[in-house]
């Protein structure tokens, strides 16, 4: 949250999207397919929009694009429907032995990556101008970074699906944000929050006909407000309490 990529999230999704119809669509593995799509376009932006301006523009330019290859892509395809919605809204449920390996691998890298420039990239997100001064290699972790959330994106993309991926990318950070302001617990419980939103989906999805996608952005959304109420709550008795410390 503190590098601003919300809108950067959405963008690669839809990519993401592109690159898992494609693979759909040939008979390529989607996951496969995914990561190649997301990973496209967290390189595009790393290495075009420099500033955050250009950088939006960017983005604005491939989420159609994308969107627009992917439902391209999906008319084309001639197999189940149920396949073609579950990219779009999630099919956690169809996810076979060889893709979740793929899914537990790419995790690994993306943790211990983020570990290797956690402190690095802190400092940079912090104040980028003056850890450039120092000698921080601003540019190329920023490209780490976008890459490292294009394979996050793709990871995503198959549990809620890629209009929803935001509910667990985003939300449970800007939940998280609300209630603490430490970088670590920030990070601890923005996974805390989208496992819970998760595991609670498919759980409340089990033995219904509903996709399990609803039931997690619901979760994530409820997280979202009573976080959002914790620090509303805390943000007001600090404020009395430097009143009454005045008076």
């Amino acid at each position: 949250m503190k590098r601003d990529l919300a809108f950067a999230v959405h963008g690669i999704s839809e990519l993401s999207f592109a690159g898992a119809a494609f693979a759909l669509l040939i008979g390529a593995d989607i996951v496969f397919g995914s990561l190649i799509g997301s990973v496209a376009a967290a390189l595009l932006l790393g290495l075009m929009g420099v500033r955050a301006r250009d950088k939006n523009s960017i983005i604005g330019v491939i989420m159609p694009f994308g969107l627009g290859l992917g439902i391209l892509f999906l008319s084309l395809y001639q197999g189940r429907a149920a396949n073609k919605f579950g990219l779009l809204t999630g099919q956690i449920v169809s996810v076979d032995t060889v893709q979740l390996q793929v899914l537990a691998g790419a995790a690994v890298v993306v943790i211990a990556a983020l570990v290797a420039i956690w402190r690095p990239l802190n400092f940079a997100s912090l104040d980028p101008e003056l850890a450039e001064a120092r000698g921080v290699p601003v540019r190329t972790l920023a490209l780490i970074f976008m890459v490292l959330l294009g394979v996050s994106v793709a990871l995503s993309i198959q549990v809620v699906g890629a209009l929803l991926v935001l509910a667990l990318l985003i939300t449970p950070a800007a939940a998280a944000l609300r209630v603490t302001s430490s970088p670590v617990v920030l990070v601890v419980l923005s996974v805390v929050f989208a496992v819970t939103a998760t595991v609670g989906g498919i759980l409340l999805a089990l033995g219904g006909r509903i996709p399990i996608s609803p039931y997690v952005t619901t979760l994530s959304f409820l997280i979202y407000v009573v976080c959002r109420i914790i620090g509303s709550v805390r943000a007001r008795q600090g404020i009395n309490g430097r009143l009454v410390h005045a008076r």
